[in-house]
């Protein structure tokens, strides 16, 4: 039986910082991979591909539009192949950061198998037993598929799949209006499928602020593309080659493909969690601020435990493991502060609370608003869609929702201004470049002080001042 300091189950975002910190600080490292590869979903089949097959699409999207910026429109004739092979070839540069003997130069061993616990410290990986002080789980999470009649009879692709496809569908239907269903539904449809998503919620991207996502919607529709809202789909058959969705209120529709994209479910099957004594629920291992399970010895980062599916918690919640586990030195992950993107066009970024969860807080708020267009950078991109809410109370920033152009790079001023305590007051002060986006927030926040600026009070002071004052 092999005996390890800490033994990683999962490479993708979080068991990779977790490793590869621990490795390199000279602990006795294994890290075990089921797949063939190393990256987890995001790498392979999530953040990396949809990203480049959304700007593929968005390079489509401007070729048709280049009579609005004085240039010939060209409708592209769309190989998905090629686009796919473009995607795939952007995964292979960004692999070879996470190439397995990268890892081994560090001195951690790596495994490409499944592991299964035998009991609270003990693996069986293969044929060989390992024997570990501490554990990490970082198995992230897969694609929810719905009980549906018909469903696996019809057959439906998921993230695993699309980014494999050789010929674009000429119709697909998307279950889900979340970020994944959205932003895939977006693409497609630039690319030239004819798209339809359904959505059993009444609105698309529930989290979001109502406003918000209702007004994403729209832009999405006039696009062309038919999103159904308080709309669930009931059985899926097959018509030839084609799938035929029947849903609630009698709507029937069909399409070449359909894409199930109602959300993800946690990776534990199979990893003998019993025998570990390690609390779960079908949302997830159990952990405490410190990413411990129910065996203070085992650890938990990502999808796999939650609260928030995305590549950028796993890597955060890994530096908390990292704090526990590694250095011994005790530190709680602190949620108060998440930014999160859809990255459809215009993007939503948002952080903190949106207006209607201030007052289910029993908060007022001070909403700020302002609209994209009226941002010079915006229109000379031609670029005018979307809308800023700034959720304040007394001057302190509760949370923030962009939609627009490059929002998921913009939300980060506010990230910092909330994490550093700063006041609408300090960004109003801070001298923002002309012409940036970024202006934007300066603009949003001087929606509070135009009212008092410009009142009569005020106009009537600077007179006597000017009366007064040589």
């Amino acid at each position: 039986m092999s005996k390890r300091d800490l033994t990683i189950v999962g490479g993708g975002a979080g068991g990779l910082v977790v490793a590869s910190v621990a490795a390199q600080l000279g602990l006795n490292v294994t890290l075990i991979e089921k797949e063939n590869k190393l990256g987890g979903d995001c790498l392979q089949h999530g953040c990396v591909p949809s990203k480049t097959l959304i700007r593929c699409a968005k390079v489509a999207s401007l070729m048709r539009r280049g009579d609005e910026y004085g240039l010939p429109a060209i409708a592209p004739a769309v190989d998905l192949g090629r686009v796919n092979d473009h995607v795939r070839a952007v995964i292979d540069r960004i692999q070879v950061h996470d190439d397995p003997e990268r890892f081994r130069g560090y001195g951690c061993e790596v495994i490409f198998a499944a592991a299964r616990f035998l009991d609270p410290h003990t693996l069986q990986v293969n044929d060989e037993k390992i024997r570990s002080r501490r554990v990490v789980i970082a198995t992230g999470s897969k694609p929810l598929i719905p009980s549906l009649e018909g469903l696996q009879e019809s057959g439906y692709i998921t993230n695993l799949d699309l980014f494999s496809l050789r010929t674009l569908p000429s119709s697909l239907v998307v279950l889900g209006g979340g970020p994944i269903g959205l932003e895939m539904a977006q693409a497609f449809s630039r690319l030239g499928s004819e798209v339809t998503v359904v959505e059993q919620l009444a609105q698309v991207l529930a989290q979001e602020d109502r406003q918000v996502a209702a007004d994403l919607q729209a832009r999405l529709a006039a696009e062309g593309i038919r999103i159904h809202t308080s709309t669930r789909a009931l059985r899926v058959s097959r018509v030839g080659g084609r799938r035929v969705v029947s849903c609630s209120g009698g709507l029937e529709l069909e399409a070449d493909q359909l894409l199930v994209a109602v959300g993800r479910k946690p990776t534990v099957e199979s990893l003998g969690l019993e025998a570990a004594g390690v609390d779960f629920t079908p949302r997830g291992i159990r952990v405490d601020r410190r990413m411990r399970t129910s065996q203070k010895h085992i650890y938990a980062c990502g999808d796999v435990c939650g609260p928030y599916p995305f590549t950028h918690m796993a890597e955060y919640q890994a530096g908390v493991v990292i704090s526990n586990a590694v250095f011994r030195l005790p530190k709680k992950a602190d949620y108060r502060v998440v930014p999160w993107v859809t990255y459809t066009d215009p993007e939503l970024a948002r952080v903190g609370l949106s207006e209607q969860q201030a007052r289910e807080r029993g908060i007022e708020p001070t909403v700020l608003r302002f609209d994209f267009k009226g941002i010079d950078r915006v229109l000379t991109d031609v670029e005018t869609g979307g809308i800023y809410k700034l959720v304040t109370h007394k001057g302190r920033i509760l949370g923030a929702s962009i939609l627009g152009p490059h929002a998921g790079e913009l939300i980060h001023e506010i990230v910092l201004a909330m994490q550093t305590g700063a006041k609408i007051g300090d960004i109003s002060a801070a001298v923002h470049a002309y012409p940036t986006l970024s202006q934007i927030h300066r603009r949003v926040v001087n929606t509070a002080y135009a009212p008092k600026l410009f009142s009569s009070r005020t106009r009537k002071l600077v007179a006597l001042i000017n009366r007064l004052v040589p």
